[in-house]
């Protein structure tokens, strides 16, 4: 019995599907891009002599290994959950402990002598051990930049109530690429007024591996 030949494929159209395909979905596809936390590292200064730092005036975080959160502030330090660590960092920003030069005409907190002095002097200061998990630690730095939006908020709105926006609001508006230039570059100034009138001085200490 005759054996059939097969017949054969043309393939010759194919590399033209292949490149159609590519295009189709180099288009169609959304590529998602990680954010990471938004950072401005601070200029490269010889600096000699550090100035000292009193210890009332500095928030220091630990988390450790099993991702628990400790507080050291006021003298004292405890455990304290997530979600009072908000909290925590806008009374320790906001105290106004300080006298004569050190004076804060702005804050609103309790004035404890044992806590931070003003808003330029208080630092807060987190550390991590090397097994803390990622979630906890995104988290733990998110609390502490809502505490200055917290309290720059509240400043934006008495500096500039005509505007009726929070500093989160208006800094939304200013890095709009839709927003007119006029606007972005008085937008710009605002901003700056109220960074320059609460720093944001957060340091991160060097990661612990026990």
């Amino acid at each position: 019995m005759a054996k059939r030949s097969a017949p054969e494929v043309n393939a010759g159209s194919m590399a033209d599907i292949a490149f159609l395909l590519l295009i189709f979905f180099l288009v169609t596809t959304d590529i998602a891009t990680d954010s990471g936390l938004n950072r401005k590292l601070p200029p490269i200064v010889d600096i000699t002599d550090p100035p000292k730092i009193k210890e009332r005036n500095i928030f220091q975080i630990n988390v450790n290994r099993t991702n628990q959160i400790f507080l050291k502030s006021d003298g004292e330090e405890r455990l304290i959950n997530l979600g009072d660590l908000r909290a925590a960092a806008v009374k320790f920003l906001d105290n106004g402990g300080g006298t004569g030069d050190d004076a804060c005409k702005r804050c609103q907190g309790g004035q404890n002598p044992k806590s931070s002095d003003n808003f330029d002097k208080a630092i807060i200061s987190l550390s991590n051990d090397r097994l803390t998990k990622y979630k906890t630690y995104i988290a733990v730095q998110n609390e502490i930049i809502a505490a200055y939006n917290t309290l720059r908020d509240r400043e934006f709105k008495r500096e500039f109530p005509a505007l009726q926006m929070s500093y989160v609001e208006a800094n939304d508006r200013y890095l709009d690429p839709q927003t007119p230039q006029a606007e972005q570059d008085r937008l710009k100034d605002q901003l700056e007024t109220i960074k320059i009138l609460i720093p944001q001085k957060f340091s991160e200490a060097e990661t612990k591996s026990n």
